[in-house]
């Protein structure tokens, strides 16, 4: 990334993989504000209360399948290695899974693709160990037709000594049966060219002698000769390091179980099932594998609360995917780390000469950024020097509103009062790009999930999107009538969410840019800043200026359930689908993290908002 400053213009861009259109600003204030204040027909709006009805049973029937265990303090953690994905072996295993289940769908191309790219003999191998397992079923069954084809391939041509014992095996079962003329033709056809290979000298003369004897016992050689069934047995033990795949050659491999990669997966799914704070009574349908399982539920309880701070908390936040840990920053000019299950306080951060606007965390919970009024961003290590500061960044001018760290954890973004939004590099403190086009402060930035675009929402009542690479501003949205005070992206980044003191909080189309729902109901027209987030799909919850804690659906706009218990506004709210928690902070001092309680009603509000 070149270190040159970003600037609001109409431009066209190659580097933009989001379906989103160039020169594009987006103005539907007009167009909202005449379509929610034309009346709704008496039938139109009938379907939609019974369409919200059966929506909310729907999903009342989906939350209340769960009964709540608690956190699994035994479970071995994604972040805990437990086994080396770098190491030789393992890797070579992880692609001969592959490789089989491409080959049980009927993938076949696509195997001997992978076969010529990771240039393994595999193939060959496969196919020996499947003649080897053939073979030594043939001769316990006594197969004989069969084991005379295997003996023709290369596995047992190269063993004379092997394929002499294969047929003096098949020899004395001709004379235990009495069958003397099959026997003197085999003695003559197969055991004759490979005399030279008997195991004692006068072997193969007693051979011989068998043709006139009544049973295998009266020749000297073979008096202690076990049967037919424990010498085929003996047969194959006595030859297993050539029967054995494992022991074909060195770098030989171990036999792969049916289905390995589906059932390990099945493993997985069930392992995260067994680690959920909430357990379902009926066996869930997992209908995706690209994320961790994670229990449906809307809280409907408190759980419980931090208490610590001595100033309002303006922003919270999961430390880490995995989120056994939250940091929250407050007015009181510090950032406090908690314990999620004790609720206690673990380190108080100190360094900010003023108060706390914004906090992320990066993915693996190592690092902590913090945005505060003091006009610096500061970069605090979780892991390494246990809650330390490791570096200040500057360059804003007046209060930085908001900072995150994008998708790869190599860089944050920020912006603040001086309506710039900056780009930074962790590992170096420097300042990589600078994004102009807002005409008042920037409240809120985040990355998309590609980490290819920077949305930021505005005092001056915009959203923008800006591409990361050339820094050009691609898309302004200008339909909110009051200033943004955060924005955010579903998992997926297709649909956006923001949040406005024109009291709502509006879901966006992220490919056309057009509006969605609107969610209604909170309030939020004077404090700074009001927020929500995208919570477990399809909720959404956020904060409002009477102290309630919102939870919407996203589908709907519907007000699924209104949380008390904060005693002033609440400014933030965060999810983690881990931990399965959601967690609010206030002007009251405290946070909060908020659970399903199973012997709780949910109490759905019975109204519907439509745009």
């Amino acid at each position: 990334m070149s270190n040159t400053n970003g600037e609001c213009k109409e431009t066209t861009t190659t580097e933009i993989s989001l379906n989103l259109s160039i020169n594009e600003t987006t103005d539907l204030g007009s167009q909202v504000s005449t379509e929610e204040s034309s009346s709704k027909p008496d039938a139109e709006i009938k379907d939609k209360n019974l369409e919200g009805n059966n929506r909310r049973k729907s999903l009342e029937a989906r939350a209340t399948v769960h009964s709540y265990i608690g956190s699994h303090s035994r479970c071995t953690r994604p972040t805990e290695d437990v086994f080396n994905p770098e190491d030789r072996n393992i890797r070579e295993e992880i692609i001969r899974m592959i490789i089989q289940y491409l080959s049980d769908e009927g993938y076949t191309a696509s195997k001997m693709t992978i076969y010529d790219e990771a240039n393994v003999n595999w193939h060959e191998k496969e196919e020996r160990v499947i003649e080897v397992n053939r073979l030594k079923k043939a001769i316990l069954d006594g197969d004989w037709a069969e084991v005379d084809k295997l003996c023709a391939k290369p596995l047992v041509k190269n063993h004379k000594s092997f394929m002499y014992a294969i047929y003096k095996q098949q020899y004395l079962e001709y004379i235990e049966y009495q069958e003397t003329q099959k026997a003197f033709t085999f003695l003559n056809k197969r055991l004759k060219p490979l005399e030279h290979l008997q195991t004692t000298p006068n072997e193969f003369k007693d051979l011989c002698y068998l043709l006139t004897a009544k049973s295998v016992h009266d020749a000297p050689a073979f008096k202690n000769w076990e049967g037919i069934g424990p010498a085929r047995e003996k047969l194959v033990e006595q030859f297993r390091d050539i029967l054995n795949f494992e022991n074909l050659d060195k770098d030989g491999y171990e036999y792969i179980p049916p289905n390995r990669l589906l059932t390990l997966l099945q493993q997985a799914v069930k392992y995260q099932i067994e680690c959920s704070r909430y357990h379902p009574r009926v066996a869930p349908s997992v209908d995706t594998l690209l994320h961790d399982y994670s229990s449906f539920v809307i809280p409907n309880a408190l759980r419980s609360t931090f208490v610590g701070h001595k100033g309002n908390v303006k922003c919270v936040e999961f430390i880490g995917e995995e989120g056994r840990e939250i940091v929250s920053g407050s007015s009181d000019n510090t950032l406090r780390i908690w314990d999620i299950e004790s609720s206690k306080e673990k380190d108080i951060l100190t360094g900010h000469e003023s108060r706390i606007w914004d906090v992320s965390s990066n993915k693996n919970g190592s690092m902590v950024s913090s945005a505060s009024g003091d006009g610096t961003i500061k970069l605090w290590d979780m892991k390494t020097n246990k809650y330390a500061c490791v570096s200040t960044l500057t360059g804003h001018s007046g209060d930085v509103y908001t900072v995150n760290f994008h998708p790869g954890d190599n860089h944050i973004v920020t912006g603040g009062y001086d309506k710039t939004i900056r780009l930074y590099d962790v590992s170096t403190g420097k300042l990589v790009k600078m994004f102009t086009g807002h005409q008042l402060s920037v409240s809120k930035t985040i990355f998309n999930p590609l980490g290819n675009l920077i949305i930021s929402g505005s005092k001056d009542n915009t959203i923008k999107f800006w591409d990361i690479i050339s820094g050009l501003c691609i898309r302004t949205i200008s339909s909110h009538l009051g200033e943004v005070t955060c924005v955010g992206m579903n998992f997926n980044g297709t649909k956006l969410l923001s949040c406005s003191k024109d009291n709502s909080n509006r879901l966006w189309d992220v490919r056309t840019g057009r509006p969605i729902t609107r969610l209604k109901g909170h309030q939020n027209t004077s404090k700074n800043f009001i927020r929500a987030r995208f919570a477990n799909k399809p909720l959404i919850v956020g904060g409002s200026e009477n102290g309630v804690v919102y939870i919407w659906d996203q589908d709907t706009g519907e007000v699924l359930q209104k949380l008390r218990g904060h005693v002033g506004i609440v400014y933030d709210t965060t999810w983690n689908p881990k931990q399965n928690l959601f967690v609010s902070c206030s002007d009251d001092k405290t946070l909060k993290s908020w659970c399903y309680d199973e012997n709780l009603p949910l109490e759905f509000e019975k109204s519907i908002n439509i745009i």
